[in-house]
């Protein structure tokens, strides 16, 4: 079972990712918006709000209050909330706005890399669900947005 722990929590990422910049970049000019989106949520949720919480509040990751060695070798940085789930959920409700299909399959992709990392003993669930809080709160803010603002820069809506 730990091989599948590992593949989930550590190289699942690199396909979803892949497979989402397949989709968005086979027809740049007709999915800006949503690439912008998708981006600006992405960054929203990992790179703003999971690093003000992480600079504000540390929690310790399950294998160091618990003194073992996970499965992915990873630094004892803060814990909470889960930058992997923030940042992939935020995604997946973006793509999930304008694409069902695609939508469904990167949350459900981003819930077996999220609880992957928990059977890894790299994350709390509680971080878990505040990564998926970050992600979709951060996916409102910048569909919102971008509905409000984006067509003075980009010049349409998505048709994803």
């Amino acid at each position: 079972m730990n091989p599948v722990i590992v593949f989930f929590s550590e190289y699942l990422q690199y396909a979803v990712a892949a497979i989402v910049a397949v989709f968005l970049l086979r027809d740049c000019k007709k999915n800006l918006s949503l690439i912008a989106q998708t981006a600006g949520a992405a960054i929203l949720s990992r790179g703003v709000f999971t690093e003000i919480i992480r600079f504000v509040w540390h929690r310790d990751r399950p294998f160091v209050e618990q003194n073992f060695i996970p499965l992915v070798p990873h630094a004892d940085s803060a814990s909470f909330p889960s930058g992997h789930a923030a940042f992939f959920f935020a995604i997946g409700f973006v793509l999930y706005a304008y694409n069902k299909k695609l939508g469904i399959f990167v949350l459900a992709s981003s819930t077996l890399i999220s609880f992957a990392r928990v059977l890894a003993g790299l994350h709390w669930v509680s971080d878990i669900a505040g990564g998926v809080f970050i992600g979709m709160l951060s996916a409102v803010i910048v569909i919102q947005l971008m509905h409000k603002y984006g067509n003075r820069f980009i010049g349409r809506s998505p048709e994803a």
